[in-house]
């Protein structure tokens, strides 16, 4: 079956489990120690339902919004995947010349390949750069002005990987990830730099000082707190990214979606809040806007995307998404993305049991 034969996500997912060793597979789907926020994340989405109002007159509809001053075409953006070379040659560049068709924005990661130059020139799209902290001050800085030279249009601090995940699927398999591939962006790390202590050693005096030292727009990735949320906008975050990893670092922690309403009080409209972990369907995605985001992103569903097709596979599933986006939004009576708010969502028993699987097991997603 080519990609433009794909009408449903799981029919990508499947596509994608063909084609990947199983190692890689379950690096993949994965989640840390027990998986308990991996599925939270799937299942939270179930324990919200739609309001729908009729005759609305919802024969026209726009899945467009923009962020940080870009009109993205659909409020679905591609996380930073740091191992996105496992799932096409090109890495992140290939993401980015998919995001530039469909008309989003992508991030690439610090642990991405290639090396972050070669995807900004190869791309039109607008692109973030995602840092993860190997060094000190001066390699930090030397990274985000490699950022600016280069045209990107801002800085993603993760700051939710003070200690690397305890991936049981990873320890079952024996399957180190981290040394599965270069990192062409950490080459001119000096030696004195590349573990994980200065990750866990940033502070918020840190992130004060990157403030000061990037021109560029600071997104702040991580966030699953309103305390935490509130710190970040006075300490000059742009942009709020409510993220548990995707289940990946933390064990026991809540869905994103849950804790985004008690996150966008906090921030008050003093920053754009986007979100991730877990978004797997267009009723997703509306689902989170309603209750305040901005745009999300995806990070399983895009390697899904492109290991099962490659570029064409992750076009194409975008435009599943976006199909599934303009059927609910008629459904539930919204005819654009800035009319979606709380009303149009409420709390509600999820099924049981579940018709859609909410493990990552197997082909659940």
């Amino acid at each position: 079956m080519e990609a433009t034969d794909w009408l449903t996500i799981p029919e990508v997912v499947r596509a994608a489990h063909a084609k990947l060793p199983q190692n890689i597979w379950d690096y993949t789907c994965g989640g840390a120690d027990g998986e308990t926020t991996l599925r939270r994340n799937r299942s939270a989405f179930e324990s919200l339902a739609f309001r729908t109002r009729i005759l609305r007159g919802v024969a026209n509809r726009d899945t467009s919004t923009t962020l940080l001053g870009h009109r993205l075409s659909l409020p679905v953006m591609f996380a930073p995947v740091g191992s996105v070379g496992h799932y096409h040659p090109d890495g992140a560049l290939a993401v980015a010349r998919v995001a530039e068709r469909v008309g989003t924005m992508s991030f690439v990661s610090t642990m991405s390949v290639p090396a972050l130059e070669d995807v900004r020139a190869g791309a039109d799209a607008p692109i973030i750069f995602q840092v993860y902290v190997r060094g000190d001050r001066a390699w930090c800085e030397g990274l985000a002005r490699r950022a600016e030279n280069c045209g990107f249009d801002a800085i993603c601090l993760t700051a939710d990987s003070a200690a690397y995940g305890r991936r049981e699927r990873d320890l079952h398999n024996r399957y180190m990830a981290r040394d599965s591939h270069g990192r062409p962006n950490l080459s001119d790390l000096p030696n004195s730099a590349g573990d994980e202590d200065w990750q866990a050693a940033f502070t918020w005096q840190d992130l004060d000082w990157l403030r000061n030292a990037t021109k560029l727009p600071l997104v702040l990735k991580g966030v699953l707190s309103a305390e935490d949320a509130k710190l970040a906008v006075e300490h000059g975050v742009d942009v709020i990214h409510v993220s548990n990893h995707g289940g990946r670092q933390l064990d026991q922690a809540p869905s994103t979606i849950e804790v985004l309403p008690e996150i966008i009080e906090a921030v008050a409209g003093r920053a754009d809040v986007i979100v991730d972990s877990g978004f797997m369907r267009g009723s997703d995605v509306l689902k989170a806007l309603a209750l305040g985001a901005k745009a999300v992103l995806i990070g399983k569903l895009m390697a899904w995307g492109m290991a099962a097709g490659g570029e064409a596979g992750l076009e194409r599933t975008m435009e599943v998404m976006r199909t599934e986006m303009l059927n609910i939004m008629a459904n539930i009576g919204v005819r654009n993305i800035d009319e979606l708010g709380p009303e149009c969502v409420r709390p509600s028993l999820p099924p049981h049991p579940s018709p859609w699987p909410v493990g990552a097991g197997g082909l659940d997603i």
